[in-house]
């Protein structure tokens, strides 16, 4: 009985690390081609600027993530990012609001819920006190234009 036991943590253990290391391997697979900057219409007081990252539009979840920053001098007004999913089945959704106020930067995954054709990617000012988006840029991204990017 008690060889079994050893025999039985030590299978849980294997599960478990080999779990961890899916899970590694699905966080590493989210960032697998550099799309570059998506930046909002300038004003007078500055933009707000995202460095996108695209995970492959084959998977089951499409994931877009990078850094997210503030490059508008005003304090009232903070960098907003935000993506629209065109799903292969059909219909739309959008990814939920990811907003930072600090120009050194901050790190923002969106993910669908399901497989894509297309991602528009959003990247506005937003103001502190109001929630008003203004400013907007949208990069619209399609599974054509990445289909021959070198990973």
């Amino acid at each position: 009985m008690r060889k079994r036991t050893v025999i039985g943590g030590g299978l849980l253990a294997l599960v478990l690390a080999g779990s961890l290391t899916g899970t590694a391997q699905a966080a590493a697979g989210d960032r697998v081609h550099h799309w570059g900057p998506v930046q909002s219409k300038s004003g007078h007081g500055g933009y707000a600027k995202a460095d996108v990252w695209l995970s492959d539009f084959d998977s089951e979840r499409f994931v877009v993530s990078g850094k997210l920053y503030d490059r508008d001098y005003h304090s009232g007004h903070c960098a907003y990012v935000r993506a629209k999913f065109h799903y292969a089945s059909g219909g739309t959704g959008w990814s939920q609001v990811r907003y930072t106020c600090s120009s050194k930067g901050a790190n923002f995954k969106l993910s669908s819920d399901g497989e894509v054709t297309r991602a528009d990617v959003r990247v506005c000012l937003v103001s502190y006190r109001t929630n008003a988006i203004f400013r907007c840029h949208t990069d619209a991204i399609k599974a054509s234009t990445v289909a021959n990017w070198p990973q």
